[in-house]
């Protein structure tokens, strides 16, 4: 059974716009965040969290979880050294700083959802991924829950090539557990999910169950 999600315009400006495909492959896409209206760095996505974006030539939309982020300098020559000041100090002594540095942040792509409203979500890689310069978005808690009802996901996830695959998989499961309110059968479902999914490594599947928690 596949869920239906809320649906959002390729082209309305939302608050939870927060980054800007710059980089896209198959399984994956990096984005950059976007620059804050305030002397600040942009807000990174925790690890885990929810993000979507859109591929524009199908109208799919894009469903993904952060996996990896990071701050650098946008000239790759030079590296950010210590200044030995707080923020406020940066702000009032060094406010070209926060014009020099970058944000970015790795999605790792577990489904999709066609542009027709009534259509349902795919837990599987879509046929595209969204093109460089499309928008970012954070999920809304009702999306999150909406598309971890089902886990056929999770493998997706297993076989994401170069992410921390047990930290994240943990990640993901504890945010769906928490926003769920410590719903317990929920719970009891993605354990048995991934029970199957490990099944020849008991190890591994006690760490990642040992990451979970309220």
């Amino acid at each position: 059974m596949r869920l239906p999600l809320p649906q959002f315009s390729a082209q309305a400006q939302q608050p939870d716009h927060i980054a800007e495909v710059v980089e896209t492959a198959t399984t994956e896409f990096l984005a950059q965040c976007l620059e804050p209206d305030t002397l600040s760095f942009p807000v990174m996505p925790p690890f885990g969290s929810w993000v979507k974006s859109w591929d524009d030539e199908s109208g799919n939309q894009i469903y993904g979880v952060v996996y990896y982020a990071t701050t650098s300098p946008i000239d790759s020559v030079h590296r950010a050294r210590a200044l030995g000041m707080s923020l406020d100090d940066l702000r009032e002594q060094q406010p070209q700083i926060f014009a020099m540095l970058k944000t970015e942040f790795r999605v790792a792509i577990v489904g999709f959802q066609p542009p027709d409203r009534a259509a349902m979500a795919y837990q599987h890689l879509p046929p595209r991924p969204p093109q460089v310069h499309q928008a970012v978005y954070r999920c809304t808690p009702d999306e999150v829950l909406a598309f971890t009802e089902q886990l056929d996901f999770l493998r997706t996830l297993m076989d994401m090539p170069g992410a921390p695959v047990d930290g994240l998989v943990a990640a993901v499961i504890r945010h769906g557990y928490q926003l769920r309110k410590l719903d317990r059968d929920w719970l009891v479902q993605a354990g048995r999910t991934l029970s199957v999914l490990l099944k020849d490594d008991y190890d591994r599947l006690r760490v990642i169950l040992g990451q979970i928690h309220p």
